[in-house]
């Protein structure tokens, strides 16, 4: 394993700032820029649009999804190189081909990329939508429970996330997954805060769609995602988009047919030098540990910041125990004029310390990563104690 410093310099955004922000964009370590800048040199050079560059495409496009594919234990062929996880997200919800009176359930702690989608699918098919409510389940067992009671018998679809956004929930999607195999429902798991962060066996998950992307626990560029689509899962879609990707061109006769694996998804020209960025990013956490190593970090350097920050009388942590993530959600309490956003902006400018808040439920968010450092979680910690002390005072 190598020596967190040395490791750290292999990312340049840690340099000058203590970084919290990995929910929301990882930091790009050099590998994968120099392999961005490499690979646009490279195309250039060789000539756009020509075949040696139509080669280093596919044979980019294949080793990304291999790279995936090993990040998810799944085979090649049911991964889809997406822009990101809402991209993802909108593959899967408007493929199905949803009748009057279909049922689609949410969760009350999904982004609000998904909530719009499935209000405009309300809107277009007439289809029933229920959001159960799982911020309640924050610090007991209760999750699976409340799903199963608000899935019904006409319930084509549920969307969920892994790890909530907002509170830093892990959600037991193996257990899920079997209810929703159950009822004959669908589900569709937003990954944006699970991949990278959490050993991931879909294979054996029984998930059928997941949606997620590269620019966040992956450090990947932004721009470049992924959705796994289980074989037999896909069967029940149509594409949502279509291009000269997702289809195997025939200009002699018709029909033209779709391509046979995940390809069938996607669409047209992408940013091609993005792919071996992210793969790069990919590798470089390899060279640190598995992914259950990272993983293990993880929650140690959240248990770290968690205890640190209950060691503060006027701070709440939103989880009552330790999380099983990297997010740790918190609030000041017996502030009047406090907000969030006002302390989010104070520990930026004054400490360089970055980090978001969230507004439902009201908190601010810190997201540790394997490499964070424990001088980072202090410097985490000095700022805000030096903000309730300037509230003191004020």
């Amino acid at each position: 394993m190598i020596q967190l410093e040395n490791y750290r310099q292999e990312f340049p955004a840690l340099a000058n700032k203590n970084y919290f922000n990995y929910g929301g964009q990882g930091t790009l370590p050099k590998i994968a820029m120099n392999t961005i800048s490499q690979a646009q040199e490279y195309i250039q050079s060789t000539g756009p649009f020509g075949s040696e560059a139509k080669t280093w495409i596919d044979s980019e496009r294949k080793a990304l999804r291999i790279a995936v594919a090993s990040e998810l234990n799944v085979t090649e062929n049911t991964v889809t190189i997406t822009e990101n996880v809402t991209m993802g997200c909108n593959i899967i919800m408007w493929g199905i081909d949803w009748q009057a009176g279909d049922h689609l359930l949410i969760s009350d702690c999904e982004h609000p990329g998904v909530v719009a989608i499935s209000q405009e699918i309300s809107h277009r098919f007439k289809v029933d939508i229920n959001t159960c409510s799982l911020i309640p389940t924050l610090n007991n067992d209760n999750a699976v429970t409340i799903i199963q009671q608000n899935l019904r018998p006409n319930t084509r679809l549920l969307v969920l996330s892994h790890v909530l956004w907002n509170t830093g929930q892990l959600l037991p999607i193996n257990e899920i997954a079997d209810i929703c195999n159950i009822n004959k429902t669908l589900l569709l798991v937003d990954a944006a805060q699970s991949m990278g962060m959490l050993p991931l066996d879909l294979h054996s998950s029984g998930v059928d769609f997941y949606a997620f992307t590269g620019h966040k626990w992956l450090c990947g560029p932004e721009g470049i995602g992924g959705l796994y689509i289980k074989a037999e899962s896909g069967e029940r879609l149509r594409p949502t988009f279509i291009g000269w990707r997702s289809i195997i061109a025939n200009f002699q006769e018709e029909p033209i047919s779709w391509q046979k694996d995940g390809q069938r998804y996607e669409v047209a020209t992408s940013s091609y030098s993005l792919y071996p960025g992210l793969r790069e990013a990919i590798n470089i956490h390899k060279q640190w540990g598995t992914s259950t190593e990272r993983y293990h970090q993880i929650c140690a350097n959240s248990e770290y910041l968690w205890y640190r920050l209950a060691e503060i009388p006027q701070v709440q942590c939103l989880r009552t125990t330790p999380p099983e993530s990297g997010l740790v959600s918190f609030q000041i309490s017996h502030s009047k004029t406090y907000t969030s956003s006002q302390l989010v902006r104070f520990l930026e400018s004054e400490c360089k310390v970055f980090c978001r808040y969230i507004i439902k439920p009201n908190s601010i968010r810190a997201c540790v990563h394997y490499f964070t450092s424990k001088s980072e979680v202090d410097k985490l910690i000095e700022g805000v104690i030096g903000w309730i002390e300037r509230e003191r005072k004020s």
